[in-house]
């Protein structure tokens, strides 16, 4: 039996929470063909033979063939915002001249059967074997994807995620990254030796702090607090955009194969900033003896000889 997999399911859901309000039902959004439809996209291996089309024409589709259909369509919606109108037309030539670009999110896309204007239709179709539709289609727009690509099971929201956020219907993603993701970019791609922890220590190095996370002074401050440096400016709203995601990347590719922890000007820079009754506070009494020794030392050593 014909099934309806998630990686359709999953945009489906995402069509009808978002455009549901705007007119979308969801007998509109379909899968799955009525139990008398038989070969394309909208039928799994039961009720297609090696001699359909969305099978025999692409090695993706031979090969990736299952109990999945692989065909979307999607009805009527209108949504105003701002003096703009966004429907199905819209929607459907955004979609073809994102397929015809080659939009990453685009590629396991076959065939695209739309009408731009309600009067003609038309059929953007990956392989170039046919340009035209039957005329159900001035009323919905059917999407084919590879058959690979569905036994593959990947989620094919991100493109309609896109054109929801473009149209205003969802929250830029630029603003949906959070502090854990800054926390694990730098846990998996450099490792927890590169930060101790997400703040910056309280004893600067009065000498170098215009110069904290300074890309373009790399060689002052210390590499090591500067991504601690980071994740204390944007922890206090506790998220982060995509675009600071990206800068810690590239700082992190930046500095890949540097000693990014310089333990002598860590402690040069902590000892800098503190008092002598704090350095000896923080001594071990049973190192103290030993530190009194090594510094009458050096002083014997660097005092000018009596003559």
């Amino acid at each position: 039996m014909t099934r309806a997999p998630e990686s359709l399911l999953a945009p489906r859901r995402l069509l009808l929470d978002h455009l549901g309000p705007h007119g979308l039902v969801p007998v509109a959004v379909g899968i799955v063909g009525d139990p008398a439809h038989r070969g394309g996209y909208h039928c799994g291996s039961d009720r297609v033979d090696g001699d359909d089309y969305s099978v025999r024409e692409s090695s993706r589709d031979r090969t990736g063939l299952t109990d999945d259909a692989a065909a979307l369509d999607i009805g009527q919606f209108r949504v105003a915002r701002a003096g703009q109108v966004y429907d199905l037309r819209h929607f459907s030539r955004w979609l073809a001249g994102e397929c015809a670009k080659g939009a990453a999110d685009t590629r396991d896309i076959r065939e695209v059967i739309y009408s731009p204007d309600g009067r003609t239709v038309r059929r953007w179709d990956r392989l170039g074997r046919r340009s035209s539709g039957d005329r159900s289609h001035l009323a919905h727009t059917h999407i084919s994807y590879f058959r690979d690509a569905i036994k593959a099971g990947r989620d094919q929201s991100p493109l309609f995620r896109r054109y929801l956020t473009s149209i205003g219907l969802i929250e830029s993603e630029d603003i949906m990254a959070s502090i854990d993701d800054l926390r694990r970019v730098i846990r998996e791609e450099v490792g927890p030796a590169v930060v101790a922890a997400d703040r910056v220590p309280a004893a600067r190095p009065p000498h170098a702090n215009s110069d904290y996370g300074d890309p373009a002074k790399a060689s002052q401050g210390n590499k090591s607090w500067s991504l601690g440096y980071t994740l204390q400016t944007i922890a206090e709203t506790g998220r982060a955009t995509n675009a600071q995601v990206a800068a810690v990347r590239a700082e992190l590719a930046r500095l890949a194969g540097q000693d990014l922890v310089d333990e002598p000007a860590i402690v040069a820079g902590v000892l800098a900033g503190l008092t002598p009754e704090a350095i000896a506070a923080a001594i071990p009494a049973d190192l103290a003896g030993r530190v009194v020794d090594e510094l009458a030392a050096r002083i014997g050593a660097s005092a000018p000889a009596q003559g």
